[in-house]
């Protein structure tokens, strides 16, 4: 007989868990932060190349068109802000195509929250405040841009090196087969296989500034270098990405050019529903997305997720 009908997580894990997500709502609540939900059903997916998303069909009840299980809540909050919503957050499931690993399952759980106002500076010292207390942290966590990190393991500028030097690196220091004229693909991998590990040893580290080529939905601005940067963070601790924010892109032309962009690669819809929101007006904001199972992971010492889900993806 199989095993698989017990949960993964005990059930102790599991009131932690429970405790958890309290806490979470009682940070919001605090600051008068409006808790909302959105379909994890949606009519439009991202048209993000890299994004493996799952689909659902039903010809009768939808329409007889694919539906997809949301990889993000982030385009119907939007929708919500510029219907003049303030500042909202939100706790849901999320789903991802061949997410699976130690610290990936299809299905997790995501806390994602939009600040009007705010600015992704402002917004990592909100992430901070958050985070640090759940973790009992009282050092400041640090902040490094991208150019900092490239320079500091590498000895290369991100912005300026090129491709052929990308690629000697990698090979110099990963077992791999790649092949790509892509920049953006090398500087990922890089950044995963050589750089990531490293980060947020002892104290968590915001990562910000990236590459330009890298910002499908935030804001783009000159750098002290005078170069096209993506204003957008991520933060990591222990060598775990936890969390992803942005300085949200308001320009419906220009997000509709990036989607355009992205769909000839992956052959998806754009999602007009979001870009006729942008075109009524989305405020001034600041986003983030942070995984609240690997924040539980993270406050139990856990080294898988297995261990903080009621059943992993395999005894779903």
């Amino acid at each position: 007989m199989s095993n698989h009908w017990q949960p993964s997580a005990s059930i102790e894990v599991l009131r932690l868990r429970a405790k958890l997500l309290a806490r979470l709502r009682c940070f919001f609540e605090e600051r008068n932060v409006l808790e909302v939900e959105t379909p994890l059903l949606c009519r439009y997916t991202v048209t993000d190349p890299h994004m493996d998303v799952i689909s659902a069909t039903n010809p009768i009840e939808l329409e007889g068109r694919p539906y997809f299980l949301h990889t993000s809540p982030e385009y119907a909050m939007k929708r919500l802000l510029a219907a003049g919503s303030g500042p909202i957050f939100q706790i849901c499931k999320t789903f991802r195509r061949g997410e699976s690993g130690g610290r990936h399952n299809p299905e997790f759980t995501m806390l994602e929250w939009y600040r009007p106002g705010f600015d992704h500076c402002q917004l990592m010292a909100e992430v901070e405040q958050l985070v640090g207390g759940l973790l009992g942290l009282a050092k400041p966590f640090k902040r490094s841009s991208y150019r900092e990190l490239f320079l500091r393991h590498l000895s290369v500028d991100p912005h300026r090196v090129d491709i052929a030097t990308l690629r000697s690196l990698a090979h110099q220091n990963i077992d791999l087969q790649m092949q790509s004229d892509n920049r953006d693909n090398w500087l990922n991998l890089l950044l995963a296989e050589i750089i990531e590990p490293q980060l947020g040893s002892g104290v968590p580290e915001f990562v910000y500034d990236y590459p330009a080529s890298q910002s499908s939905l935030a804001r783009v601005a000159k750098d002290e270098q005078g170069i096209a940067v993506a204003q957008r963070f991520e933060l990591y601790i222990n060598g775990i990405e936890l969390a992803n924010g942005f300085n949200e892109l308001t320009d419906a032309a220009e997000q509709r050019q990036r989607f355009e962009k992205e769909r000839q690669r992956s052959q998806r819809d754009i999602d007009e529903y979001l870009l006729s929101a942008l075109v009524q007006g989305l405020p001034d904001c600041a986003g983030v997305a942070l995984g609240v199972d690997r924040l539980l992971m993270l406050m139990l010492g856990a080294t898988t997720i297995e261990e903080v889900l009621s059943f992993a993806v395999g005894r779903a």
